[in-house]
C-alpha cells in the first residue's frame, strides 16, 4: 500500500486528463466556447431570417403615398365672400367650408340649449378669433347623404345652414341638427389655421 501512495499509477498520453477547475470550481471544457458561438451565430442567422421574411409583410401594411397625400387638405380662404360656401375633398369626404356672415353667426348663438337634439354651443364649433368660418363634414349623419345648402340656389332647409334631401333633415348655420331623422350635428374635422386666409384640413 505504501508503494502505491508513493508511485501513482502514470495515465497514458491517449488517456483523457482530469478537468481542471478554476479557483472558483467552475468547470471548464474545451469545446465550450465554440459551442457558445455556434449557438450565437444560429440565433443571429435565425433573426436575420424572420426580419426578412417578415419585411414585406409589415411594408405592405404602410399607407400608400396617394392615402398619405390625402391625410390633410390645404384650403384658400382668401378667394372666399362673405355668406359664400365651398366643398373640398378630404379622404374621400366632402369638406363644407363657409364664411358665415354676421346675422348667421348671430342666429346661431341665440338657439337655447334645450331647443337642440345634440346640445353644442356654436363658440364649441369653430376655432376661437374665427367666428365667421365654419368648417363641417358634409356627411348628413343619418345615412350619409350630402346635404344641400353650399350653392347659393340651393335648399337650406328652415334654419339657414343645410338641407338633406334623403330623408328631410335640417341643420342650422353652425351645422347642429335641427329638425328631421339625423341623430347629431354635422361632424367637426380636425383642422387648424395655417395662416389667416389658408386652412389646413387633416
Amino acid at each position: 500500500m505504501a508503494d502505491v501512495l508513493a508511485n501513482p499509477p502514470k495515465t497514458s498520453p491517449s488517456e483523457p486528463g482530469p478537468r481542471t477547475a478554476d479557483p472558483v470550481g467552475v468547470e471548464h471544457e474545451e469545446g465550450a466556447p465554440r459551442r457558445d458561438f455556434l449557438k450565437l451565430a444560429a440565433g443571429s442567422f435565425a433573426a436575420v431570417g424572420v426580419a426578412v421574411v417578415a419585411w414585406p409583410f409589415v411594408h405592405s401594411m404602410n399607407p400608400s403615398q396617394d392615402v398619405l397625400a390625402l391625410a390633410s387638405t390645404d384650403v384658400e380662404l382668401g378667394s372666399i365672400a362673405e355668406g359664400q360656401a365651398i366643398t373640398v375633398m378630404w379622404r374621400g369626404r366632402p369638406v363644407f367650408v363657409r364664411r358665415r356672415t354676421a346675422q348667421e353667426i348671430q342666429e346661431a348663438r341665440a338657439v337655447p340649449l334645450s331647443d337642440l337634439r345634440d346640445p353644442a354651443t356654436d363658440q364649441s364649433r369653430i376655432k376661437p378669433g374665427k367666428d365667421q368660418w365654419l368648417i363641417v363634414l358634409g356627411v348628413c349623419t343619418h345615412l350619409g347623404c350630402v346635404p344641400l345648402g353650399q350653392k347659393p340656389t340651393d335648399a337650406r332647409g328652415d334654419y339657414g345652414g343645410w338641407f338633406c334631401p334623403c330623408h328631410g333633415s335640417h341643420y342650422d348655420t353652425s351645422g347642429r341638427i335641427r329638425r328631421g331623422p339625423a341623430p347629431a350635428n354635422l361632424a367637426i374635422p380636425e383642422y387648424n389655421f395655417t395662416s389667416d386666409t389658408r386652412v389646413r384640413v387633416g
